[in-house]
């Protein structure tokens, strides 16, 4: 596609006339046929969009991340046999739930002023169901309609969920064989808007959740419980800036309603093929003794070098919404 068409297109997809939130939230059959009939004029968009604003505009890549998080990354990449180091960073809250600081403090205004950018682009971009559309909700991955398709961001997000989400989840979670495919959005919870979130359990074999509120954006509320179902404990998590949460997608957890500020984040999803996920009590292992965790029983079940690796066949077309 020519320059000129790019530039028409990046015209013709701010000009289009978005479906009304009353439709997407009950999810009209409209509301699909429009973010299909203009996939490819959106695609060019943000192609032309990231052209455009070069001199100006981010390239998001795995500098953002935490350095420590990234350094044994590498290291792990480089010899699987190193892998304990990424473990020992993610503290563990319940079996199958692990906490660590994902992204670096010091980089995290730079996506942020990104984001505004994509926010701010005028291309048309489709929230999750069922949330308002506020400017953070957006769909992240191909599978999805209306989602951010510009290049860079693309490869900055295929890169975090092959080269960092899949061998983590797989190191902490044994996702091993259920997590070839990704989904991925983003949201931002609002005292006035999307408050809350009921119990339930995700439709993944591992979840990552990441905050990317800047340290002194505050609000209160909001808070994260986890339900142990070996154990019948629940545990409350505080989301800070920078941090993640990675969990097993069948551990279920509610989000308390938050009072005040806001709070935003990428949410990230593996599962296999035709969105197969693992069968068992809190992870694909089925019943754990008190005496073992997850990460342990993870550790003996496949090779270090099968973790490490990426993932066979191609990506489906299945999205859980």
């Amino acid at each position: 596609m020519s320059t000129i068409e790019h530039k028409k297109a990046l015209a013709e997809a701010r000009a289009l006339e978005v479906p009304s939130r009353e439709l997407s939230l009950r999810r009209d059959p409209s509301v699909s046929q429009f973010w299909n009939e203009n996939r490819k004029v959106l695609e060019a968009a943000w192609a032309e969009w990231e052209i455009e604003n070069k001199d100006d505009l981010l390239v998001p890549d795995e500098t953002l991340l935490d350095p420590r998080l990234r350094k044994a990354i590498k290291d792990a990449w480089e010899n699987p046999e190193k892998e304990s180091a990424v473990a020992d960073l993610w503290e563990e809250i319940i079996p199958g739930v692990y906490v660590v600081q994902f992204f670096d403090l010091d980089r995290l205004a730079d996506f942020r002023n990104y984001l505004e950018a994509v926010a701010n682009s005028g291309v048309p971009k489709r929230a999750p169901y069922g949330i308002q559309l506020n400017r953070y909700g957006m769909m992240l991955d191909p599978r999805s309609e209306g989602h951010l398709a510009a290049p860079n961001f693309q490869a900055f997000y295929n890169d975090m969920m092959d080269r960092f989400m899949r061998p983590i989840a797989r190191l902490l979670l044994g996702t091993y064989g259920y997590d070839n495919q990704t989904f991925g959005f983003s949201i931002q919870y609002n005292p006035d808007k999307d408050k809350d979130l009921h119990a339930h359990t995700d439709a993944s074999a591992a979840t990552l959740n990441i905050n990317i509120n800047l340290p002194d954006e505050k609000f209160t509320g909001s808070e994260v419980d986890f339900y142990d179902k070996a154990s019948g404990k629940t545990v409350q998590a505080i989301f800070e800036p920078g941090k993640a949460i990675i969990h097993s997608g069948n551990v279920p957890h509610a989000t308390h309603p938050i009072t005040s500020g806001q709070r935003s984040n990428l949410v990230v999803w593996l599962y296999g093929d035709r969105m197969q996920i693992p069968r068992g009590s809190n992870s694909s292992y089925g019943n754990i003794s008190n005496s073992d965790t997850i990460k342990d029983v993870a550790l003996e079940s496949v090779t270090a070098r099968q973790r490490w690796s990426l993932a066979d066949g191609p990506k489906d077309t299945a999205a859980p919404f």
